[in-house]
């Protein structure tokens, strides 16, 4: 007897010690940041920048950069990136939408590039709707379009669930980072040691504006399963674009993806007569009737 108490003690001893290093170590292992000293320049082939700094109310400072688009501007498009390195790397997508008119905004979160202050779900959402709320002190709502990629698709959800953005783009989305997470460690309490649950899900119901989803069919990290039960949240509103072959981080290399960014962008929403179309219409299911 004396020996399973002890062997059930010693699981239950790892096993809160693996709890215990999840909550502490999952910083590291979510984020991977990579930092710019303060007199870095940002240069980017092609493309007219203008860098800012935001303080926030507990003393951080969020760095950002613009990108300017030729001509003039149909809009700004917010964009918020994944979990990885900082706005120096992910500038180079900034094109693609600079390319149809708009102005980008790509911040870098706390700790990552020059951005500092510590890191929290509640700090970030908070740093983001400041940013959005510079944004509209420039332009007005319907010119502000949230793009979320990978991580930040679950903060640009909250951000247009709370604000009246023009459209709200998600790009390779979680359900929730609490799912995305189970898949690696099935057997943990992870609703109750996770600090960034991020339930795009949730956020989703409270969205008012149209709601683009795109999402690779071979994705490995965010199953493309994700998109299509986040598509039923709000299935009005929502449209989901599928990139065959795509994975979690090669889209861009896909000419499908630009040409649905390309729809998405410069398309003019407008109304469906749906009594102009078969909606109504019933394939019939009786079984021809035998002959008497």
């Amino acid at each position: 007897m004396t020996y399973w108490v002890s062997t059930a003690l010693l699981i239950l001893g790892i096993y809160i010690a693996i709890s215990i290093a999840l909550y502490y170590l999952q910083d590291y292992m979510l984020f991977k940041p990579e930092k710019l000293p303060k007199d870095f320049q940002f240069d980017y082939e092609n493309q007219e920048t203008k860098e800012y700094n935001l303080e926030t109310r507990d003393g951080a400072v969020i760095n950002g950069l613009r990108f300017f688009p030729k001509g003039e501007s149909k809009g700004v498009v917010l964009y918020l990136k994944g979990n990885s390195k900082s706005i120096k790397g992910w500038g180079k997508f900034a094109v693609d939408f600079t390319r149809h008119g708009y102005n980008v905004l790509m911040v870098d979160y706390r700790g990552f590039g020059k951005s500092t202050g510590k890191r929290s779900q509640k700090a970030i959402k908070r740093d983001l709707q400041l940013v959005y709320n510079k944004i509209k002190e420039q332009t007005t709502e319907d010119r502000i379009i949230l793009y979320g990629r990978s991580l930040g698709s679950g903060f640009a959800a909250k951000l247009a669930s709370l604000n009246n953005p023009r459209m709200l783009i998600l790009d390779a989305p979680y359900y929730s980072l609490t799912k995305v997470t189970a898949r690696y460690a099935p057997f943990m309490p992870l609703s109750l040691l996770l600090k960034y649950p991020l339930p795009t899900y949730k956020w989703l119901k409270y969205v008012k504006c149209p709601i683009h989803i795109i999402h690779g069919t071979h994705d490995k990290l965010i199953p493309y399963k994700t998109s299509v039960k986040l598509a039923q949240i709000q299935p009005k509103l929502t449209k989901l674009h599928s990139v065959i072959g795509g994975g979690h981080k090669n889209l861009n290399n896909f000419e499908s993806y630009h040409n649905m960014l390309d729809d998405i962008l410069n398309s003019q929403s407008k109304t469906l007569d749906l009594e102009t179309t078969s909606i109504n219409v019933i394939h019939s299911s009786k079984k021809a009737k035998k002959k008497a």
